[in-house]
């Protein structure tokens, strides 16, 4: 199947200030493709440059009123428009070097495949920082999280840049850094004011909340690999945990309490496993502390 070229052409033009007897130099380009356009754009990129001294051509007629004549600028062999000002001239030249830099750009991007673009997009995404690309993925999918869970996603987020600066890109994420950075978190600090470690069963956490940021960005196409399904997890050792047994629900059940709120939360938090903290945002309506 041939592929459809956009033949589209870069031009320097003209346009006369409204207050000075000067010019403005910009490239126009015509037809360009834009995103979310069904029809082709005509693109202006002004160049911060101005002359007071084009030479016209008399030969060639411009946009003409009843009141004016203008003329369209006069151009040497290779299209540069022609000044009498050296001064002026050199901003000519210099506009004609981006119109070029343009044209290269637009028949390059004509004669692009789409696995060509498609590769150069993948390229660019690679040079993307996963730490900010981390902080995005916490905010958007535990905005409404409990704080716990938000407070986890923050720890992995500092744990990340003190592992490895504030710039880690996707290029340079692989299966030999995830392992290293596994190996740290197995000796992290622990935040705030606790001094020492964190516990292996803390770290198993931070690496498994790593490993869905990973699948996030191959999701979202920022790595061509599934390096989370690829990754082993951190094995967590078995805790005791303390509960309570039969008879001592039933003592506590029974046990007279001043705020019927608290009594209730207690027994709600024994029977479910709800954390304090949790039952307090999410089932009950008033404060119980």
């Amino acid at each position: 199947m041939r592929k459809e070229l956009d033949n589209t052409k870069a031009t320097v033009r003209l346009r006369k200030s409204a207050y000075r007897k000067e010019w403005y130099l910009y490239i126009e380009s015509y037809p360009v493709r834009v995103a979310g356009k069904d029809s082709p754009q005509r693109v202006r990129e002004y160049l911060n440059r101005t002359i007071t001294t084009p030479i016209w051509d008399k030969s060639r007629t411009a946009r003409t009123t009843e009141a004016t004549q203008t003329f369209k600028p006069k151009r040497d062999l290779n299209g540069i428009i022609l000044c009498k000002s050296e001064i002026d001239q050199e901003a000519c030249i210099y506009a004609d070097s981006v119109r070029k830099l343009r044209q290269r750009e637009y028949d390059n991007a004509s004669l692009y495949s789409d696995t060509e673009i498609a590769q150069a997009e993948q390229k660019e995404r690679l040079q993307q920082n996963f730490i900010k690309y981390f902080d995005k993925v916490a905010d958007k999918r535990h905005r409404n999280s409990s704080l716990s869970i938000q407070t986890n996603w923050e720890r992995v987020h500092v744990l990340l840049k003190m592992f490895a600066g504030d710039t880690l890109l996707f290029s340079q994420i692989d299966n030999r850094l995830a392992e290293d950075f596994k190996f740290f978190l197995l000796s992290a600090p622990c935040g705030g004011s606790k001094k020492g470690t964190i516990s292996r069963n803390t770290a198993s956490t931070y690496f498994s909340i790593f490993k869905a940021a990973l699948k996030q960005a191959f999701i979202d196409g920022y790595l061509t690999i599934d390096l989370s399904a690829k990754i082993k997890g951190i094995q967590e050792q078995e805790s005791r945990r303390e509960y309570l047994t039969l008879d001592e629900l039933n003592k506590l059940a029974n046990t007279p309490c001043e705020r019927d709120v608290l009594k209730r939360a207690a027994l709600f938090s024994a029977l479910t496993g709800l954390r304090h903290c949790d039952i307090q945002k999410y089932c009950c309506p008033v404060k119980i502390n």
